[in-house]
């Protein structure tokens, strides 16, 4: 088995994308609960207004009131709860439905203030015309490449910033304010809020730290039904939908086949599963509903089997198998993982994705509130 020699971090976000463990999917008896707070100023317990408060990676989230105060409604399962405020560092809370029974949350932002690491790069000097000598390297590692990805179209890269560390072979890209993408093979606008996108070249590893938001883009009926359908062929064979699988242990059905692989003398080699569940160490929360599970081996090979690989993945790499999507996932050793009933899992920062969930990146990707029946 070969993998991919590109490999991606998933994003604290993310990925990354509100139901019953037998049907998942959203329909009319999903059932929602209210998360209730205040955003203030840390130091000066002032309340904040107009922050904008959202659950990252869903199309859900408003802006706080005069007193500070804000109230969003979400089906069942899990989020990261995020704050923003211009001049304040952005805040998340991991929240769940058994956690937000408290209808006072207080979210307190600290003012900005530059970290050693942000003094360091702003000592080196900034790439002059970053965008034009990066900018489609950063578009391709961070939009993407697939044939979705290529029907995005970035709005305001003035505000990237590009730095690079010959010393250490690294790109890294800051912004202080949102990033906005227009994808108009999905039908969304994504806005992201960027700690950092960061490129090490010598592993060939990305890194990326964000907070997204989806919107809505508006269409005719017509325009409609294109979204819906490529959104259809998104979700297949997604993270989004492989970690819905295996809450509600439906891999086999929704076309997904996992092994563990080993290495031997750098070579690897695949493990089939008699019992995938037993050797997930599949645990259910019943009164959180929360999933905790760890694999008896960290890397994983992920076989989806209901969809052919795209040409300009196959074009990336000419030994890779055309009949079926081929990824690998490697979880953090001896670490449980937990997935809630949408399937937002954490930490999302712990593990790497390669092969071909790693070729596909924002351009695919899919807010957590998203219906495949819809």
């Amino acid at each position: 088995m070969k993998t991919s020699h590109q490999k991606l971090f998933t994003s604290i976000f993310i990925f990354i994308f509100f139901l019953s463990p037998s049907a998942f999917l959203l329909n009319a008896q999903t059932s929602y609960y209210v998360v209730k707070g205040k955003v203030i100023d840390k130091n000066t317990r002032m309340p904040l207004q107009g922050a904008s408060v959202f659950a990252q990676n869903t199309t859900i989230g408003e802006a706080s009131d005069s007193s500070g105060n804000f109230s969003i409604r979400l089906p069942d399962g899990g989020y990261s709860l995020a704050a923003t405020y211009t001049g304040y560092e952005t805040e998340s809370i991991r929240i769940n439905h058994a956690s937000a029974q408290n209808d006072s949350l207080i979210i307190e932002l600290n003012p900005e203030v530059k970290s050693l690491e942000a003094v360091t790069i702003s000592i080196s000097n900034e790439v002059k015309n970053g965008w034009a000598k990066y900018g489609t390297f950063f578009t391709d590692n961070f939009v993407g490449q697939s044939k979705f990805a290529k029907q995005c179209v970035i709005k305001n890269p003035e505000i990237l910033h590009f730095y690079f560390s010959k010393k250490i072979n690294r790109l890294k890209v800051l912004a202080k304010e949102p990033l906005v993408v227009d994808n108009f093979a999905l039908g969304y606008t994504l806005k992201f809020a960027i700690d950092s996108f960061t490129n090490y070249y010598n592993t060939k590893t990305n890194l990326f730290i964000g907070y997204p938001l989806f919107e809505e883009m508006q269409g005719d009926s017509a325009q409609q039904k294109i979204w819906a359908e490529n959104r259809a062929i998104a979700y297949k064979g997604s993270l989004l939908q492989l970690m819905r699988g295996i809450y509600s242990r439906t891999l086999k059905e929704d076309g997904f086949e996992l092994q563990f692989v080993v290495n031997n003398n750098g070579e690897d080699f695949p493990i089939h599963l008699e019992n995938l569940y037993g050797a997930l160490n599949y645990k259910m929360d019943d009164s959180t509903k929360t999933l905790e599970f760890y694999p008896n081996q960290s890397e994983v090979a992920v076989i989806y089997k209901k969809a052919k690989p795209e040409k300009a993945y196959l074009n990336m790499d000419s030994t890779v198998k055309k009949g079926f999507e081929l990824s690998t996932i490697i979880f953090p050793k001896g670490e449980s993982f937990f997935i809630e009933p949408n399937g937002y899992f954490y930490d999302q920062e712990d593990i790497i994705t390669n092969g071909y969930l790693g070729f596909k990146k924002m351009g695919d990707m899919l807010p957590y509130d998203y219906n495949p029946d819809n």
